[in-house]
């Protein structure tokens, strides 16, 4: 499920960008990444899994994505800019890929201690996450 509403009010993006965004909401049944085209191109992401820490990441344009819709037709669509840049950050956890595996080593090294605390649940978040049992924490 890709669920795109959040970008609705980003006051960084297009009116254009926050309408499109703003209603997309849909079940993309056992996808897979057909085609990526276009030049790669930097946005700063962030993903609910990592908390508070944000990177540039670089992803192509577009992406042609084949998959199952909620009533099991086979659909292939094109998508191009932001749209198509969740969709591939969306993918790349079915992959078992996080946005932090994108990032250079350097910046990987300046946010270990950031990494750390949150899988140590040291982090302030306004929603529900499960952290894994260490001896020692209650």
């Amino acid at each position: 499920m890709v669920d795109t509403s959040p970008f609705g009010d980003d006051p960084d993006l297009s009116p254009e960008e926050q309408k499109q965004l703003g209603s997309f909401k849909k079940a993309f049944i056992n996808a897979h990444i057909v085609e990526e085209n276009g030049e790669e191109w930097a946005f700063n992401e962030g993903c609910l899994s990592i908390p508070n820490v944000r990177e540039d990441v670089f992803r192509p344009e577009e992406v042609t994505i084949r998959y199952s819709d909620e009533n099991f037709n086979e659909v292939t669509e094109t998508y191009t800019g932001l749209m198509a840049r969740v969709i591939q950050h969306e993918y790349d956890h079915i992959e078992g890929i996080l946005f932090t595996d994108k990032i250079s080593s350097l910046k990987k090294r300046l946010i270990k201690g950031k990494l750390a605390n949150i899988s140590k649940g040291k982090v302030s978040i306004d929603y529900r996450m499960r952290f894994p049992e260490v001896k020692g924490r209650k």
